[in-house]
């Protein structure tokens, strides 16, 4: 028996030390980014302040509890003086108490404010490091909604996690200092009926019933409350889903209009929303059932220390005052003991938002190792300004991809067009000029990124001012007035020029010409030695024939990569290369890699 319940025990202890060594092993590298952020200092600084008020509480309400004995004999004994005298200590130990919560509840919001700084900080800092958005968008799940993950799981987080935190720190206290109370007031008690000894209660035995009661009623919350992590988890997915879905549908609100898409819109978020509400309906049915454990844990507790210690006061040996300061503290151990209790929902929503908000940083960070093991492209930058492509070869999940000419050496002036079988080839070749595509052979000799501008088909255009989005990403950048009214004038958006320092949503406001025409605006403000376009060169010179005369003229040093179908009606690009694609070539599916990743990162 002895060595099977050694087994045992090692069998609980290694069971919880997996637990925490896996949960460490998940989350270590959230909890080192925290300790390493600007804000450290704060954050422990706040800590040592929040220990130190929530110890002054703790000792306040010990002597709130020891005010119960004088009080309650001094109603039992029908003393005013006493009675009058015990006032005045309350309404002492009461006030010190409000100051001492009050100043609680400032240093728990503002923690949760810097705390959150921290973490907000530290993921876009890790979501925007180059390529990394990009190549997060080929994750799968884990990199569909990343504004679910930054903004609201990480607000989510920081509340939990300072609340849970300060509720733990406080019932420990109270614990310690309560603990010692009870089993003081607790000795030895006799149960006996007639002058019969029943039963004989061991000495701190009030104690020992709080262990056991709220050692009961965890256990039994943990049982009924376990399925909550996983559901709160799946919640968050959905509603990330639903949120996108309503925000796409606001963005792209003409063409729905247009084509009448309304009613198929609706029944497409509403199939989401059901799947929302499904989720919901799960969690309500497992918050019900741990409720039964929480609430009737709660309203027996009200009787519990009464019918405990009731055999000693019936029998004499305690004072009714002696009775409150027992009920009290064993309301106090009770209170701390069932703290697990009463946050079971909170930790497994805890739980479940810390785990979204690790792993969706492990992923970024795992971005920049992706598919290390694969052939790569080599980019070399050189004081040159001509771009050289040297046996290209583009890996793709369907074969390589491969120029028509070995070699080809572009120079400034020179207008080269790249065609391809369909949009996908030629977008591919697009992001590989751009660096954003590696995977392949051969090398690419190309200018420094600054001196090249690319164009994609769908503009951007940054949030704020006119003057916002013609000078970014350079917004530091200042041009006279004189040279923007005259970019503004040469691609023909004179009726936007008094709007210039205006800030609305102009990714809006313009149509799809005038944010080209736009976009155009910043080529002739930094006057790069590079174009390269994913078909918006050929968009802009069919909408704007301004564009064509100011690469004639002004633009006529600046070589331009178009990368678009085959057709060149306007006469613009002087050379021309072909795509082909060799189905018997090296594969590379970044999706598939994103999602290998994904998996190992949810197992650890």
């Amino acid at each position: 028996m002895t060595h099977q319940s050694n087994q045992q025990i090692k069998h609980a202890a290694g069971t919880i030390g997996s637990v925490i060594s896996g949960f460490l092993a998940q989350n270590g590298g959230l909890i080192k980014a925290l300790l390493t952020s600007p804000q450290r200092k704060q954050l422990i600084q706040l800590a040592l302040a929040l220990v130190a008020v929530i110890a002054g509480t703790a000792y306040a309400q010990l002597q709130l509890n020891a005010w119960n004995k004088p009080f309650y004999n001094a109603l039992a004994n029908k003393n005013l003086t006493i009675f009058i005298q015990q006032l005045g200590v309350f309404v002492v130990l009461a006030s010190i108490l409000l100051v001492l919560n009050v100043l609680q509840m400032k240093l728990n919001q503002i923690s949760k404010v810097i705390l959150r700084k921290s973490l907000v900080d530290d993921l876009i800092a890790d979501w925007l490091a180059p390529r990394r958005a990009f190549l997060l968008s080929y994750a799968g799940e884990i990199g569909a909604n990343p504004d679910q993950r930054i903004h609201e799981d990480a607000k989510h987080l920081t509340e939990l996690t300072i609340d849970l935190s300060i509720g733990l720190l406080q019932s420990t206290l109270l614990i310690s200092s309560f603990i010692g109370v009870l089993w003081a007031l607790s000795g030895h008690a006799v149960l006996q009926i007639g002058g019969q000894v029943l039963f004989t209660q061991p000495p701190g035995y009030m104690v020992w019933y709080a262990l056991l009661y709220a050692g009961v009623a965890s256990f039994i919350s943990w049982r009924v409350g376990r399925p909550l992590i996983n559901l709160n988890a799946e919640r968050y997915a959905h509603e990330a889903d639903m949120r996108f879905a309503l925000v796409h549908v606001n963005e792209e609100i003409d063409g729905v209009t247009l084509n009448s898409g309304e009613a198929d819109e609706q029944a497409r978020i509403t199939s989401i929303f059901e799947v929302v509400l499904e989720v919901s309906r799960r969690i309500v049915q497992a918050v019900t059932r741990l409720t039964w454990v929480t609430a009737g844990y709660g309203w027996f507790t009200i009787v519990a220390p009464i019918l405990v210690a009731a055999p000693a006061y019936f029998q004499g040996s305690m004072s009714f005052g002696e009775l409150m300061v027992i009920v009290g503290a064993f309301n106090q151990v009770q209170q701390s003991l069932r703290w697990f209790v009463d946050n079971f929902a909170n930790i497994a929503d805890w739980r479940a938002t810390v785990l979204r908000v690790a792993s969706f940083r492990k992923t970024l960070l795992k971005m920049d190792s992706l598919a290390q093991n694969e052939n790569h492209i080599q980019f070399e930058d050189s004081s040159d300004p001509s771009i050289r492509i040297d046996n290209l070869q583009i890996s793709t999940p369907t074969g390589t991809l491969k120029l028509n000419q070995t070699y080809i050496e572009m120079k400034p002036g020179e207008r080269i067009l790249i065609t391809g079988e369909n949009g996908e080839q030629r977008s591919l070749f697009f992001r590989v000029i751009g660096g954003l595509w590696p995977w392949g052979s051969g090398k690419i000799i190309r200018p420094n990124s600054d001196r090249i501008m690319f164009l994609p088909m769908r503009p951007y255009i940054a949030p704020g001012t006119l003057r916002a989005a013609i000078n970014y990403p350079h917004s530091h950048e200042v041009y006279d007035t004189q040279t923007i009214d005259r970019c503004f004038q040469d691609v023909g958006l004179d009726h936007l020029r008094p709007f210039i320092d205006v800030t609305d949503r102009w990714d809006r406001r313009l149509n799809y010409t005038e944010k080209q025409s736009l976009i155009f605006i910043r080529v002739l403000l930094h006057r790069p030695q590079w174009i390269v376009s994913d078909g918006a060169i050929k968009a802009l010179i069919e909408s704007n024939a301004l564009i064509k005369s100011i690469f004639e003229k002004e633009l006529s040093t600046i070589g331009v990569i178009g990368v678009r179908e085959a057709d060149d009606t306007n006469h613009f690009f002087t050379q021309k290369f072909h795509l082909t694609l060799d189905h018997q070539g090296i594969t590379f599916n970044l999706a598939e890699a994103c999602s290998d990743g994904q998996i190992k990162t949810q197992k650890t």
